[in-house]
């Protein structure tokens, strides 16, 4: 196996975690969405009923996401799925310019948001490139 082929691999295997872990943040947010109260916007109170439907349109989307990523790992090239995962990568890089612009932790809008976006983006150039 050539380092090209294997880094393919190891891209498709990160891809294929990042996909089932939006999912299951999806449906964990879905079904108890006032654990969601870390996810780094100040003054959201789980507690308000029209939080707790946010926080569900949010985990209707990450739901959505993280299939939409695991049909293209099933049945797309490597080259459509990091293209895919790559445009995917600005739904957390988004997140965290939201968290920072109202004033939540940096920590949290760049150590779970941003970095998840790295983590997407630099799995995608090897997927990409194959």
């Amino acid at each position: 196996m050539t380092g090209t082929t294997t880094l393919v691999h190891v891209a498709t295997a990160l891809a294929g975690l990042v996909a089932l872990g939006v999912v299951a943040l999806g449906v964990h947010g879905w079904r108890a969405p006032r654990t969601a109260a870390g996810f780094g916007i100040p003054g959201t109170t789980t507690d308000d009923p029209a939080v707790r439907a946010w926080l569900r349109v949010k985990a209707v989307r990450d739901v959505g996401s993280g299939l939409l990523l695991l049909v293209v790992l099933a049945a797309g090239s490597p080259g459509l799925l990091g293209a895919c995962l790559l445009v995917a990568a600005a739904i957390p890089a988004g997140d965290a310019v939201v968290v920072v612009r109202s004033g939540g932790p940096r920590r949290t809008a760049w150590g779970v948001h941003g970095s998840t976006a790295a983590v997407m983006a630099a799995a995608a150039v090897p997927l990409h490139a194959a």
